[in-house]
């Protein structure tokens, strides 16, 4: 039987880069793309022409599909949809808000959507919206997330139970184990950003991948969650966010404390004590920086022979 994922979005292998601020620009969204996986370009950090130019670019880079990241809470939001639509960019994938206003639309112009969701609840509202795909992500994952904090070993077969829908895992996947687990509960593929972001061609600063390298168990946290729940490094920054919440501040007080551009300081520009560093946390498991294709590549060959394990004496009972 031919994969779901691979059949809607024309690729090879069911595997998806997350879409991420800072990371996600059209080096990393082609590098995956060309390697047999669908690349995203994460909109979220970019300004509307600065997108059309990431995207220019990843079609010079691959002849591939390929698509777009879009969070719903953007200020330019039909800026960047007309973008898209007149880039003939084939995939978007939406998240951090309702897609139900913008489906019918992108659907009109033939393109393929797909939404994050945290819940089975939103799972049922993507489904009734006319979503081509879900994306259901557990809280281990980096970056914004669900204030639920239900992990993906719970939330794959829960949304599962609900859809009918081609279902991608993601969160806290980042070996060809963990692909497979995820499809053992009910997942036709996967989404991995971690991973992907601590690659070569992420747009992410050196020293943060350096430092993500060196993360062990526990050196992430989900904070924030009165202005939208973030899993961040415990660096200097997250003391400072967790000291105000364990005091009880307001979303206003925290916001104060975010203020503009404070995940560009860390992520992109390398301020690894008051920027916000964002990371999954598979991030414990990450120890190199490695090009697209050998992470593809390593991605598939314990994919196969965690499948040959299974398949073995070892797990007969």
């Amino acid at each position: 039987m031919e994969n779901r994922i691979c059949k809607l979005f024309g690729i090879k292998y069911p595997i998806i880069s997350g879409g991420m601020v800072w990371c996600s620009g059209w080096k990393l969204a082609s590098a995956v793309s060309n390697n047999g996986g669908l690349g995203l370009i994460g909109a979220g950090s970019m300004h509307p022409e600065v997108l059309r130019e990431h995207i220019q670019k990843t079609k010079l880079a691959t002849t591939k599909p390929f698509g777009v990241n879009v969070p719903l809470f953007y200020p330019e939001l039909d800026t960047i949809m007309n973008i898209i639509a007149d880039e003939k960019v084939p995939v978007v994938f939406t998240s951090a808000g309702s897609p139900k206003k913008y489906i019918p639309w992108l659907k009109e112009r033939g393109i393929i959507v797909a939404h994050v969701i945290a819940s089975s609840a939103f799972a049922l509202k993507c489904e009734e919206a006319g979503v081509d795909a879900i994306v259901a992500e557990g809280f281990e994952a980096g970056g914004h997330n669900g204030k639920e904090e239900t992990t993906t070993l719970t939330l794959i077969p829960a949304v599962r139970r609900v859809t009918s829908l081609p279902l991608l895992a993601a969160g806290g996947i980042g070996t060809g184990e963990a692909i497979l687990a995820a499809m053992a509960l009910g997942a036709d593929g996967v989404q991995i950003g971690s991973r992907f972001a601590i690659s070569e061609e992420s747009s992410a600063h050196p020293d943060f991948k350096k430092l993500v390298t060196g993360l062990t168990e526990g050196d992430t946290k989900l904070a924030l969650k009165k202005i939208g729940a973030v899993r961040l490094i415990k660096n200097e920054f997250f003391q400072e966010v967790n000291k105000l919440e364990l005091e009880g501040a307001t979303p206003d007080t925290l916001r104060i404390l975010l203020g503009r551009g404070r995940a560009k300081k860390g992520m992109f520009e390398g301020d690894l004590v008051l920027g916000e560093l964002e990371i999954g946390q598979v991030a414990s498991i990450i120890d190199e920086v490695l090009p697209v294709e050998t992470i593809m590549n390593n991605l598939i060959q314990e994919y196969q022979k965690a499948k040959e394990r299974l398949n073995s004496d070892l797990f007969e009972f």
